[in-house]
């Protein structure tokens, strides 16, 4: 199952790649290097998410960015699911020697509070490992992965702001049945756009039945603002499917 979901994976990256390469050609310009792109300080997100069968929901996050880290605010709400969360994070990266420690925090209404810690090396090639840890109170998990974890990671990038890499997380509380497989594929377009396509695989027990399924999500980035779309089969682990629509801005 493991190796079918592979050759699925580099055949979507490859498909990808072409894609994005023609459009770099098309405009006739040079894309930026990572280094070449300078991050602004904030991003206004608002995202719209449509389940299978109980209703639609919002979701509005406000990221501000400094030599603090990334602080973040956001608000949840589906009114006829009858769900609804504020929440504020931070996160930051920081550098000790070839090793970048990438620790966060999280907190929400309801008394909810997470945190998470993550370590990675390497260049060119990069290999690296997360633990995540909640104090289990109620939260509506919009990160969609497996947040009582730990993960690993492997991938190479490139200097012209291209990237491949693999990442499992695994549930290792609660519901160590939950696994995801990530495939993710960036490359660099002209100016500052960028494409981002994530294939996932996912394993789990939902409503008693183990279930093996496949998502995507592709995002496309322009100067000042993106487009995010995704599929999401089963999420969270429920009996839902969902859709997810959104974009953003940057400034």
């Amino acid at each position: 199952m493991l190796e079918s979901y592979s050759c699925f994976a580099w055949r979507v990256l490859q498909v990808a790649a072409m894609s994005a390469t023609f459009a770099a050609n098309v405009y006739g310009q040079e894309p930026l290097s990572a280094s070449e792109y300078i991050k602004p300080a904030n991003k206004l997100t608002l995202g719209s998410y449509y389940f299978a069968e109980t209703g639609n929901a919002i979701d509005i996050n406000l990221r501000h960015t400094d030599n603090f880290g990334d602080t973040w605010l956001g608000y949840y709400n589906s009114s006829r699911r009858g769900e609804h969360q504020g929440r504020a994070g931070w996160d930051n990266t920081f550098e000790a020697g070839s090793v970048r420690i990438n620790p966060s925090a999280q907190i929400a209404s309801r008394g909810y509070f997470a945190w998470s810690l993550n370590i990675e090396t390497g260049d060119t090639w990069f290999v690296g490992t997360g633990f995540g840890r909640t104090n289990l109170k109620p939260n509506w998990n919009l990160n969609f992965d497996p947040n009582d974890s730990y993960s690993l990671s492997a991938g190479k990038r490139s200097t012209e702001g291209e990237s491949i890499a693999f990442q499992w997380v695994r549930d290792n509380r609660q519901n160590p049945d939950q696994r995801h497989l990530h495939a993710v594929y960036r490359k660099a377009l002209a100016g500052s756009e960028r494409v981002t396509i994530d294939v996932l695989r996912k394993q789990g027990l939902v409503d008693d039945a183990t279930i093996h399924k496949v998502g995507a999500t592709v995002t496309y980035d322009w100067p000042g603002f993106f487009v995010r779309v995704a599929y999401d089969p089963k999420v969270n682990f429920t009996s839902e499917d969902m859709w997810r629509f959104v974009v953003g801005t940057r400034f």
